[in-house]
């Protein structure tokens, strides 16, 4: 599916994976961690991705590969790999820690696989998720 970078996109979204999941027969609880982790990253990229103000479009893609699960998000937005992101101390007091960061924290602790890669000016992050 294809969106663009408004917020409001993001119910699309959330749409979208309850049909997939329902169509797949993934149970709600998978469903719902979909949906989390889709939202995070894509609040992120709509949210801080692009420096102007215009009308740009995000690719979402989901597939099912046998029993594993695949989704890949695709911008033009500023070249960021939320891998390289710093894993939160989570063990820390929730005043104690800097702002940010548990979002990846949350996509890489619910996906079985994440990678990154920047081409042609493509931000592309692939999201696996094994069903078995």
């Amino acid at each position: 599916m294809r969106i663009t970078n408004r917020l409001l996109e993001l119910d699309r979204v959330a749409d979208a994976v309850e049909a997939f999941g329902e169509a797949h027969g993934l149970p709600a609880k998978l469903r719902y961690q979909i949906r989390l982790v889709l939202d995070e990253l894509l609040t992120n990229t709509i949210s801080y991705g692009y420096p102007d103000d215009g009308e740009h479009t995000i690719h979402v893609t989901m597939a099912q590969d046998g029993r594993r699960l695949r989704f890949v998000l695709e911008d033009t937005a500023r070249p960021f790999d939320p891998l390289t992101a710093k894993t939160p101390d989570v063990t820390a007091a929730a005043d104690a820690r800097p702002v940010g960061g548990l979002g990846i924290h949350l996509v890489r602790a619910i996906m079985d696989r994440v990678a990154y890669e920047h081409v042609g000016g493509i931000n592309r992050l692939l999201l696996e998720k094994d069903t078995i």
